[in-house]
């Protein structure tokens, strides 16, 4: 809809800035998402790097169709994630999704 150039996959140092100026605007978030049934998801190299630079939460969507991916990118630094097409095709996909997060909210609880 708007007409932006998405940004590279292959540079998650530009992803970074864009997210800290978006932080510096005064965003109270920030959402990356490799597009509506995206065959990839954004790279965990992309979310951590994008992570380190932010004090707001993270959101990622696109391209997620498993509990491991999930798994993944909660590991890379995602707070929230959205899931669309995935849980489409897996009926089964939330509810993998939703015992991932508890497990892992559970694990940095600990830490």
């Amino acid at each position: 809809m708007s007409e932006t150039a998405p940004l590279p996959y292959h540079k998650p140092d530009i992803a970074a800035a864009t997210a800290l100026a978006g932080e510096y605007l005064g965003l109270k978030m920030i959402y990356i998402d490799g597009g509506s049934g995206a065959q990839k998801t954004i790279s965990t190299e992309m979310i951590k790097q994008v992570k380190s630079v932010l004090s707001i939460p993270l959101i990622i969507g696109g391209g997620i169709k498993s509990a491991t991916t999930a798994n993944d990118i909660y590991q890379a630094g995602a707070d929230i994630i959205i899931i669309g097409n995935g849980a489409e095709e897996n009926r089964n996909l939330i509810k993998e999704i939703a015992d991932v997060k508890a497990s892992y909210n559970l694990l940095v609880q600990r830490n």
